[in-house]
């Protein structure tokens, strides 16, 4: 594990008044803090365009971060650590004035390495002016300076390619660590190992046993609170091109050469450089409106968003990937606001038992349940208890709730912080990589906008369109035939498993 304790560590966020560094960045930099992964005497400054006073500042934060009463010392100091420098992102002198602010910081540390880092939770529009001002106004020589960049990374290739260039006139390419936090969850990261770790596995995941894969993402809530920017970006930019992409690449790409990051992001790249641009008859977008009971608005009853907006708030499509181990096999990437459930898993679908002597058999899946309650369950086909020779579904189960009931599951975004401070690459998007993803889905997002692409509706609170059942199973998925529950530990109830 990274050691921190004999280097001095600045950490700005910029934005930090924002709901992204108030419920994701500060509560990840507590964690880290609190479990002994940054120094005592790190210091963390908040840079934003709103007037605080400290004390406010630091009340504002404190109802996010997750303590219990033996932690409350630790929080304490970690509130002390805190600070707050108001400020406009266009403008030298705020700039100037935070570098002096930061130097008398350091000059109180013993260390002689005096490291920065940069976290940008701001709107994209803000981007290169911050990074400017970074560059010419904070960067330090003393020990390492890096820039994390959160989404989106541009709106189409055109816009990315921008992005990058700009940055790339600031920072090297080691020093922009461009953030994902899909790829800091627990189970997304355990996909390299169940692949490659266990020959079982392996030997079976390619097309010959394979026959489609579905990614799926749900959230229970709209777009409340932040239409105005939901409607600019849509499902398809918030989610698909990059959580969900970035879980298809790590279940597709050929084994890496090794554990390093360059190798693991070689691996990636070289899978994404296999995979066509979407085509129209592989796409399925919805929006959804008011719910049955009538509590809960449509996207269209936003204040925020237009009365005649047809942004997707729900999106399928499908990917090929044009190799040796996956050509033919169907990727369906489906995501949604506004649906029945919380949850985020893979369900790999394996072909027909071929010359069954059984009748009436369902098909083998293998299941990573993301979140929540992360799992991984292997649906099998066993002998019903009894005289008879019936069949039945049962499950392989590896459910974390119960096998790792002592185990705390960082959170991806202390994951992936740390993985900056000890610049570690692994998890973060690459320039090369994020050109290669917006090649597959520019086409098919400008053929929406230009076309103003109809959505399909569906009720708040349901689970889509009805209209995906039938593209999920064009692509060959089988439901069971048999009737199968799974146990959901998250919620401690029998539950449906599609």
């Amino acid at each position: 594990m990274y050691d921190l304790t004999k280097q001095n560590t600045v950490i700005v966020v910029f934005g930090a008044s924002g709901d992204l560094a108030k419920k994701k960045t500060y509560p990840a930099l507590h964690g880290l803090y609190k479990n002994g992964f940054l120094p005592e005497d790190t210091q963390i400054i908040g840079y934003a365009r709103t007037k605080l006073e400290i004390d406010e500042f630091r009340e504002k934060i404190k109802p996010n971060l997750k303590s219990i009463p033996a932690d409350k010392d630790i929080t304490e100091k970690f509130l002390k650590n805190l600070h707050y420098f108001p400020g406009k992102y266009d403008e030298d002198e705020p700039f100037k004035k935070l570098n002096e602010y930061i130097n008398k910081l350091e000059e109180k540390s013993k260390h002689e390495k005096k490291n920065r880092l940069f976290y940008m939770a701001l709107p994209p529009s803000v981007f290169t002016t911050v990074a400017t001002h970074i560059k010419n106004q904070l960067y330090t020589k003393k020990g390492f300076s890096r820039l994390i960049v959160e989404k989106p990374f541009g709106k189409d290739i055109e816009s990315s390619r921008k992005l990058v260039g700009d940055l790339a006139k600031l920072f090297t390419e080691e020093e922009i660590f461009r953030i994902d936090h899909y790829l800091g969850k627990e189970m997304v990261k355990n996909i390299m190992t169940l692949r490659f770790a266990n020959i079982f596995l392996g030997a079976i995941w390619c097309k010959e046993y394979i026959d489609n894969v579905q990614i799926t993402f749900k959230e229970p809530f709209g777009a409340e609170g932040r239409g105005g920017y939901f409607d600019e970006y849509g499902i398809i930019r918030d989610v698909m091109q990059n959580h969900l992409l970035q879980v298809f690449s790590v279940l597709t790409m050929e084994k890496p050469k090794s554990l390093d990051s360059e190798r693991i992001r070689d691996a990636k790249v070289e899978l994404l450089k296999c995979v066509n641009p979407i085509k129209k008859e592989d796409l399925l977008i919805g929006q959804y409106t008011n719910s049955t009971d009538g509590e809960k608005k449509g996207y269209r009853e936003d204040e925020t968003v237009p009365d005649d907006s047809t942004t997707p708030t729900y999106a399928a499509v499908t990917l090929f990937i044009k190799n040796s181990r996956w050509e033919g096999v169907p990727f369906i990437l489906k995501c949604g606001k506004a649906l029945d459930q919380l949850k985020t898993e893979v369900r790999i679908q394996f072909r027909d038992v071929a010359n069954p002597i059984f009748e009436n058999l369902s098909r083998n899946e293998l299941v990573i349940r993301v979140q929540p309650g992360e799992a991984v369950y292997m649906k099998m086909i066993n002998k019903k208890p009894g005289l008879s020779m019936d069949t039945m579904i049962s499950e392989l189960d590896l459910t974390y709730h119960r096998r790792f009931s002592d185990t705390k599951i960082p959170e991806a975004y202390e994951a992936l912080i740390l993985d900056a401070l000890a610049g570690d690459h692994s998890n973060f998007v690459r320039d090369d990589e994020l050109d290669v993803a917006w090649k597959i889905f520019t086409p098919i997002l400008h053929y929406i906008e230009n076309e103003k692409l109809e959505p399909i509706m569906y009720p708040y609170g349901s689970r889509g369109p009805k209209e995906v059942n039938s593209f999920v199973e064009k692509y060959g998925f089988k439901r069971d035939v048999q009737e199968y529950n799974w146990e959901d530990p998250s919620n401690k109830s029998k539950t449906s498993d599609k």
